[in-house]
């Protein structure tokens, strides 16, 4: 049974996912998510301007007009969404936890692709595998994704992404496109994302919460590890404890994008507060860009 509460999630996200995809997104998807390759289509003759390379040269004798193979690009992609919903997702000051953010991406990125004909999976971990559906076309099937990944109870609070990579590993041997979706607090998965990353193609989008990064002068405050339950309790009235907390989170995420560059794999950060349409516009123009140089 669904709550209103989450029906108008749901609902909300469906109305500005397709309309971000409809307007800007599906376009800049289909530019930079290429087929597997070019199968044939049909045989015609040949009119000027075509690419003599392509004549079929066994038809061309047989009637005595020149015709040529036309090809065409084999479109469909297995678009796979890998979502982290540990216990630090659930936190958010700027109106949206971080792992409702991660369902609008989801939103977006699925309704992305099957607008260009391909199909969308969700793979939701967490220090466990905590759900699968298969890739799949359709609106409903979209739907069905958001609303799993607003609704779902995790049982595990940490996160482990080697376990979530080494799982697909089984699934799927061929080529897939993986967005990676997480805040990544997680020990060592330098490994397991190198070596997924030479069969598919991974894009890792990392969330954030301003939060975060900066510390409020606001005297003490007290944090919780959503996945550890530990307590640390810091002076925020402290101009030194601000600098280091600034510092520390700032190396952090220095650290992540260094990581994933020096793997060759894309990256897009997200703060919870921006509008993160936007961002996925600017990765796919760049990475559009990348191509023809």
């Amino acid at each position: 049974m669904i709550n209103k509460e989450l029906q108008h999630k749901i609902r909300h996200i469906q109305i500005m996912a397709k309309k971000a995809v409809t307007d800007i997104l599906a376009g800049e998807y289909h530019s930079v998510f290429k087929g597997r390759g070019m199968e044939f289509d049909e045989v015609r003759e040949y009119q000027p301007g075509d690419d003599i390379r392509t004549i079929d040269w066994n038809v061309t004798a047989r009637t005595g007009v020149p015709h040529i193979k036309r090809y065409v690009e084999e479109r469909e992609l297995t678009v796979l969404l890998l979502v982290d919903l540990s216990g630090s997702g659930q936190f958010g000051s700027a109106g949206k936890t971080k792992n409702e953010v991660a369902a609008e991406l989801c939103g977006l990125l699925a309704f992305s692709a099957i607008r260009n004909n391909d199909k969308a999976g969700l793979l939701v971990f967490t220090d466990d595998i905590e759900l699968y559906i298969p890739p799949r076309k359709g609106t409903r099937h979209v739907l069905h994704i958001i609303r799993e990944v607003l609704r779902l109870q995790p049982k595990g609070r940490k996160t482990d992404i080697n376990l979530a990579l080494n799982h697909i590993a089984k699934l799927f041997k061929k080529k897939a496109v993986l967005f990676l979706i997480s805040d990544f607090r997680a020990p060592d998965f330098s490994k397991s994302i190198r070596v997924a990353a030479k069969r598919h193609d991974i894009i890792t989008l990392s969330i954030t919460d301003p939060a975060e990064m900066v510390l409020p002068k606001t005297g003490l405050v007290e944090f919780r590890d959503n996945e550890t339950g530990e307590i640390l309790l810091l002076d925020s009235s402290s101009k030194t404890v601000r600098k280091n907390f600034k510092r520390i989170n700032t190396a952090r995420q220095a650290d992540l994008a260094t990581l994933f560059k020096k793997q060759g794999i894309d990256h897009i950060p997200i703060m919870t507060e921006d509008d993160y349409v936007s961002d996925l516009v600017r990765f796919f123009k760049s990475r559009d860009q990348r191509k023809v140089h």
